[in-house]
């Protein structure tokens, strides 16, 4: 049996498995797992509604910075350091929305597969940098937020801190691999 092989059966029952679990521990507990999952149901609609507002500065924000043209500007003013490093022009505005909005970075990745190609260097590393790093900035306005966090203190140096090493060890691996 190949690794390969061994993964999918690995994700294929890897949710069904954490189902049951929780379920089988829920009633050897005693838990009303149906009447707890409502009531935490409940207490996810009060912070959705709690969140709109960070969102729609986020969305707004992002949109901003997309429809002024600042981020491929940006792209264009680095293009001679990029070539250097093997870093493709499109996949450098991935790199700055990322830690902003996730669904932002899915819009630039989605134009970099359609207009590059799914098998082009510049798509599977704008893949693995979106799967591989954090909305930081979208946490820290929308999660803190509905929790009524204001000072940040170090979460907003660390979640950078990431984010940039997420993109470093983004550019390595698929350097190394593709």
């Amino acid at each position: 049996m190949s690794f390969q092989s061994i993964l999918n059966i690995i994700s294929l029952w890897a949710l069904p498995f954490i189902i049951v679990l929780i379920l089988t521990t829920g009633m050897v507990k005693k838990v009303p797992v149906y009447e707890v999952f409502t009531e935490g149901a409940k207490d996810g609609f009060k912070v959705a509604v709690n969140i709109i507002p960070y969102l729609v500065a986020i969305i707004v924000a992002i949109s901003m910075l997309r429809a002024s043209g600042a981020i491929e500007m940006l792209a264009n003013a680095m293009s001679s350091i990029l070539i250097r490093l093997n870093i493709p022009a499109d996949v450098l505005p991935v790199i700055f929305v990322r830690p902003l909005s996730g669904s932002a970075a899915l819009g630039l990745f989605s134009d970099i597969a359609t207009t590059a190609g799914p098998t082009a260097y510049s798509t599977k590393l704008a893949a693995v940098m979106v799967g591989s790093s954090e909305t930081t900035f979208y946490v820290l306005a929308v999660y803190f937020g509905a929790v009524g966090i204001t000072k940040f203190r170090y979460a907003l140096w660390v979640g950078l801190l990431a984010d940039i090493i997420a993109a470093i060890m983004s550019i390595i691996v698929c350097g190394w691999v593709f």
